[in-house]
């Protein structure tokens, strides 16, 4: 692969350079394997296929295959095809003025023809780069043949005094105009049947039939597609004699482990911020973002058939750093440290990546949120701390003086624009609380300490050993059995006046 532009400007002097043209599914291959052979990386950016889908999709370059990636929401189908184009030869020699890039030395359409015929080897050659060889479509219900394929133009033809007969009175559509390059067709079942049949000749005989015009044009193209597998039977499907020509299906799927999955938002989530604020993100509320999404995909409350995408987890990232942001742009701080007030924070970002099912329309969208939210936190420190559920063999549990200092009436407001002094004098008036962080974790952080702090109330309050208020700027943590008989207090007494008792 070249480097820079060549400079060979007409055929004759293409035919002096020895240069050879090969189809375009050969030339994947070609740089596929000297990439292997090199040792650089294949798909760069794309976490959590190396063992399952990169090499079903090498496998498939090199069969010289067209294939298709079948897989929910945000697995990073598009991305991946997109990539392809890499395994291009960086500059390509096409016939100057050509719409479907021809090849010089084998040339399809009539005005190439005509201009070789006329020029010979002074016949003007322009060099593509390999990113204008990738075409892509979006199936939509209203895309047509003439969209994909070409049809007869009437005002190209009145405008050169053309015969409709003509054949450069065709106006080419997005598949031959990426002639020995990649076409892409995203969602595909979105695709009414009878386009989807205009493609069975692409992908089996490798030519495109203009109607009107008794020729056959014979492309060098490598097509792909995407779909979601659910869309076979809800919006569309693909129909059999399509999917009987496409070579290759490959299943795609979403992180298998956490590990992959905290990578993943870290690489795409936008976290270098151009202001002055520092946001820190202790690892342990990395963690607690990830493990939502893993929770949302277990839930009996979200749809699994439509998936829970990793753009969740991104956008629930950027909310958590915004959050943290704006609290330190508030208090004139330079620096902040996400805390667990921030983490409630990214609930906008699951309601809108959710589908859910009746059962969860019923909880509400925000209410299922949280849920999962409180689920992701409580698991997570269980992993980090001891299981607040368990007691010691004398019957003791280890949060004890914490939930004796609750009990004694004592309670902590944590307000979610809290000052970051403010904030460490709270949680330090809480007794027992900062001992059980040291001796539970190997030398924290000190700048994650009072974020673990946090964390502990929390997940007390999710193990139903503290009561939470939880209003919209502020959160307050007390005793949980005296939160109980306050609520039952404040009950008036009228309300008991249809009661004999």
């Amino acid at each position: 692969m070249t480097s820079t532009k060549p400079s060979i400007s007409t055929l004759g002097e293409l035919k002096a350079s020895g240069w050879k043209s090969i189809s375009v599914k050969d030339e994947l291959r070609k740089n596929l394997i000297a990439s292997m052979k090199s040792g650089a990386p294949i798909f760069e950016g794309i976490l959590g296929y190396e063992k399952t889908v990169l090499p079903q999709i090498q496998h498939a370059i090199l069969s010289r295959h067209d294939l298709i990636l079948l897989g929910l929401r945000g697995q990073a189908k598009t991305r991946i095809l997109r990539s392809l184009v890499n395994f291009l030869d960086e500059y390509m020699p096409v016939i100057a003025g050509s719409e479907i890039n021809d090849d010089p030395l084998n040339p399809l359409s009539k005005f190439a023809l005509n201009l070789i015929a006329d020029k010979g080897d002074e016949t003007p050659i322009d060099w593509v780069h390999r990113n204008h060889r990738y075409g892509e479509k979006l199936a939509t219900p209203d895309t047509t043949v003439a969209d994909l394929i070409g049809d007869i133009d009437p005002i190209k033809a009145a405008t050169n005094k053309l015969n409709l007969a003509d054949e450069n009175a065709i106006n080419f559509g997005l598949i031959p105009r990426t002639n020995r390059g990649i076409f892409v067709i995203n969602e595909l079942p979105d695709l009414q049947p009878r386009i989807q049949v205009a493609l069975l000749n692409i992908m089996q005989e490798r030519d495109i039939q203009i109607r009107g015009f008794n020729v056959r044009i014979p492309l060098d193209i490598s097509m792909a597609f995407s779909a979601n597998p659910e869309d076979y039977t809800n919006r569309g499907n693909i129909i059999t004699p399509l999917k009987d020509r496409i070579d290759a299906q490959i299943i795609t799927h979403y992180p298998k482990e956490l590990e992959i999955g905290i990578k993943i938002t870290q690489q795409e989530a936008w976290h270098q911020r151009e202001d002055s604020v520092q946001v820190h993100v202790p690892d342990v509320y990395r963690e607690i973002i990830e493990r939502a999404a893993f929770e949302a995909r277990e839930s009996e409350y979200v749809d699994q058939k439509s998936g829970v995408s990793t753009r969740m987890t991104i956008t629930a990232m950027e909310q958590i750093l915004s959050s943290a942001e704006r609290r330190a742009v508030l208090n004139g701080e330079g620096e902040a440290t996400v805390r667990i007030a921030d983490i409630y924070h990214m609930v906008p970002a699951l309601t809108g990546k959710l589908e859910l099912v009746y059962e969860g329309e019923q909880e509400g969208a925000i209410s299922v949120a949280k849920h999962i939210v409180g689920k992701a936190i409580s698991k997570t420190f269980k992993a980090y701390f001891p299981d607040p559920q368990n007691r010691n063999g004398d019957g003791k549990s280890k949060y004890e003086a914490i939930i004796e200092w609750f009990t004694k009436g004592n309670e902590i407001n944590l307000p979610d624009v809290l000052p970051t002094k403010e904030y460490k004098l709270a949680l330090d008036s809480v007794e027992g609380l900062k001992p059980l962080v040291v001796s539970q974790l190997n030398k924290p952080k000190k700048v994650e300490m009072y974020a673990m702090m946090d964390l502990v109330l929390e997940a007390l309050h999710q193990n139903s050993m503290l009561s939470k208020e939880d209003l919209d700027d502020h959160t307050t943590y007390s005793d949980m059995l005296g939160s109980m008989f306050s609520s039952i207090n404040n009950i008036d007494d009228d309300d008991f006046d249809e009661f004999d008792i």
